[in-house]
């Protein structure tokens, strides 16, 4: 499931993307409005965390431009503001959920399992491409009764390719979806994993190959 963080402050949003991620999700994370309407926009997501103060743009505001412009996407709205206005004002511009900070860790996955629950565009648990198969309950794919489990990143890269079989991802794209714009990590980290995902592919015998597209990027095929 692809999830959305809002939040400004940055090293709250990181402890939420690591939350989230253990959880299994997905996750990206930006620190201002201006940035989550621009993400939302390029999205989809199945649920979106909103703060309420943020530069650029106020979550309430790109909450308003979101559900002005027909998106559906469930949204939670996270503030340190827990006064009965502000939660009235969120629910009012079309917030699904309400979470005062601090919070605990549990209520807050358990929050946006149930939004994704009721999202649009939520995902079945299991995808096939070919003869390969993902499953996001146990975080593994098989090929027959052959099946090796993955790592969080490993999950997500393998998980948009077959979202997306046959488009190409460029390098830049896959560091900045699945690693984030501020991430640490280095631009290699992406062709490591790939790496290391090609080697699960070929130990299951799938009919699936991630490919390189020389001057352009990766792209996930069937074999023929």
């Amino acid at each position: 499931m692809k999830i959305l963080i809002a939040e400004d402050e940055i090293s709250t949003a990181r402890a939420l993307k690591v939350i989230l991620e253990k959880s299994k999700f997905s996750v990206d994370i930006v620190h201002t409005g201006t940035d989550a309407w621009s993400y939302i926009q390029s999205g989809p997501y199945e649920v979106i965390v909103l703060d309420i103060m943020m530069p650029g743009m106020s979550g309430l505001e790109v909450l308003s431009k979101l559900r002005a412009a027909g998106i559906k996407t469930p949204v939670l709205m996270l503030t340190a503001k827990a006064e009965l206005e502000d939660r009235v004002a969120g629910l009012d511009a079309g917030a699904d959920d309400y979470l005062p900070k601090p919070f605990a860790t549990a209520e807050l996955i358990a929050r946006v399992k149930a939004l994704g629950r009721r999202s649009e565009v939520y995902s079945d648990s299991v995808k096939s491409v070919g003869n390969l198969v993902l499953d996001s309950n146990k975080f593994e794919m098989s090929v027959g009764d052959k099946s090796v489990s993955l790592t969080n990143k490993e999950y997500q890269l393998i998980e948009l390719f077959m979202l997306h079989p046959g488009f190409v991802f460029s390098t830049e794209h896959l560091m900045e979806k699945i690693w984030g714009l501020d991430s640490e990590s280095y631009i290699d980290v992406v062709w490591t994993h790939i790496g290391f995902v090609r080697k699960k592919l070929k130990a299951l015998d799938a009919n699936v190959e991630i490919k390189t597209i020389r001057g352009a990027g990766y792209s996930l095929e069937v074999i023929k």
